[in-house]
């Protein structure tokens, strides 16, 4: 039988690759600890079993509640708070009818924790009109039939305003784009676009296939 031949000195194929891979995972784990915010069992607020009382601003009104930890916020705000304009129709976020603003941003409040949004400012379509005094979008509304059966009706309400908050202006594109995530399951969309439209100072598209064409 042949020598053996002795371990050479230096670094081998395997120890180098054992090394650059340790190293990477020491690397990977030293960034991960870098960018997480310094944190303790002491700065965790947990809730849970039971229900907690929490305090949410709804349209500019602080509402006291007291909801279990899996409550969303579409729940609290209709069987808790009973601000009964968002609407629950999919509960899944597919259909936008439960569509608000949290602190300007529109977010559908069926997927949210009613937990996660306490110290944000919700809008709800309540809060659109200042006493009597409709907001422009929901006059346009009115003015052009932008609904029938109305359980889309809210949603596609708060999903104009976030749209025009965001752009004063938008093209008729923009709009559509603006709205996609709202389902009306009566197919108003021509009337909800030319209300958007009308809204931003623009003019109406006329349907051709309306009984003017």
């Amino acid at each position: 039988m042949p020598d053996q031949k002795p371990p050479q000195d230096g670094v081998t194929r395997r120890s180098f690759m054992r090394t650059v891979g340790l190293s990477a995972v020491a690397a990977t784990a030293q960034a991960q600890a870098e960018r997480a915010p310094s944190s303790s069992t002491e700065d965790i607020t947990q809730f849970g079993p039971d229900p907690a009382d929490i305090t949410l601003r709804i349209n500019g009104q602080a509402h006291r509640l007291r909801v279990d930890p899996a409550t969303t916020l579409m729940e609290a705000l209709r069987w808790h708070a009973r601000i009964t304009g968002t609407k629950e129709v999919c509960d899944r976020g597919s259909c936008g009818a439960c569509s608000v603003l949290l602190d300007g941003r529109l977010i559908t409040s069926c997927m949210m924790l009613a937990h996660d949004a306490v110290g944000k400012d919700i809008t709800t379509v309540e809060g659109l009109a200042r006493g009597d005094d409709l907001d422009p979008i929901q006059e346009s509304f009115i003015r052009h039939d932008a609904l029938q059966c109305g359980y889309c009706t809210p949603g596609l309400l708060m999903a104009s305003k976030a749209l025009l908050s965001e752009n004063p202006r938008p093209s008729f594109e923009q709009i559509k784009k603006g709205l996609s995530g709202n389902i009306c399951r009566c197919g108003t969309y021509t009337n909800v676009f030319n209300a958007v439209l009308e809204a931003s100072g623009q003019e109406p598209k006329r349907d051709p296939e309306g009984p003017d064409a």
